[in-house]
């Protein structure tokens, strides 16, 4: 099991999978969002994740944008590849491809389809090992609602252990604090990595919980990177002040937008030149999309500004 020399920690933005207006990937919109990311100072970048619309892609457009992004990355930063499946051999297939290609870690929700296909907590595991046999680069278990599973702490804690590769958790379960605390304290040495997600809404109480990284959108890192390094070098007040500065925008972000947000604001900056999103993803409402810009214009992002 390869293992960098010190863990990752810090800002792990989602990258946005751009699109031409007639939903054709931006190949030369994905390098673009790939260069802004880096220029936001994010710590890495998690590629072909659920923000970058990968239920949208075909096995084919994953393997362009893998092999585009890491080769334009080219090590600048680590780089993050979502290879979640309910198949453990496609999983398994995808996570080595990616590892081949550079990927310094895999991200991967547990298998599910759908409401009513699920493994039980021994085929979780078999499928977890088996990835991380594959690999050969850190596994982050992606814990969020969407998959309807239910990864209790004693469990996560149980897969650390058994499953060495497993060693990144992110957590976007309701009470992500308090889920991320008891993982630490259950898992200890073994959980190498606590990240939270779900857009950093719940960023300040998940580093007082013992987050040592998150991973938001790309819509902001460059504004979220001072609140985790001030809560890190014990700044509290300063983190406090920060995050309260930001919150509306990714309240905004969260619960009126979703995916759409990043798009909209870098088509907006320059970065991109659509923010179109696949069918039978909608586009943005013009009176959110007015509301988002607006909040936007106040904290003046990178993402904002970067292209004009």
């Amino acid at each position: 099991m390869s293992s960098p020399a010190q863990p990752y920690r810090g800002v792990f933005p989602v990258a946005p999978t751009p699109f031409t207006a007639s939903q054709d990937l931006d190949l030369d919109g994905m390098k673009r969002v790939l260069d802004c990311m880096i220029d936001q100072g994010v710590d890495g970048i998690c590629i072909l994740a659920n923000y970058s619309e990968q239920f949208l892609l075909s096995d084919e457009e994953r393997d362009v944008l893998l092999d585009l992004s890491l080769s334009h990355v080219a090590g600048r930063v680590p780089v993050i590849v979502t290879c979640s499946h309910f198949s453990t051999r496609i999983a398994a297939a995808r996570a080595k491809r990616a590892a081949q290609a550079g990927a310094s870690m895999i991200m991967m929700m547990p298998p599910y389809h759908g409401t009513g296909l699920r493994a039980d907590e021994k085929g979780v595991i078999e499928h977890f090992a088996k990835i991380s046999e594959a690999a050969g680069v850190p596994i982050m278990v992606q814990d969020a609602p969407l998959s309807g599973v239910t990864l209790s702490v004693p469990f996560l804690a149980r897969l650390a252990r058994e499953v060495p590769g497993v060693t990144y958790f992110k957590i976007e379960t309701p009470f992500a604090a308090a889920k991320l605390r008891g993982l630490i304290a259950a898992g200890g040495e073994a959980i190498v990595g606590p990240f939270d997600g779900e857009e950093a809404i719940t960023l300040m109480a998940d580093l007082d919980a013992g987050a040592t990284g998150t991973m938001s959108s790309a819509l902001l890192p460059d504004l979220i990177k001072p609140v985790v390094e001030h809560h890190r070098e014990g700044r509290r007040d300063e983190a406090k002040a920060a995050y309260a500065r930001i919150l509306p925008l990714i309240n905004y972000e969260n619960r009126q937008c979703g995916l759409r947000a990043t798009k909209t604001v870098m088509m907006e900056g320059g970065v991109i030149k659509s923010d179109a999103v696949r069918h039978p993803l909608e586009p943005m409402h013009p009176d959110t999309r007015k509301g988002l810009l607006e909040l936007a214009n106040d904290l003046q992002p990178l993402a904002l500004r970067w292209g004009r």
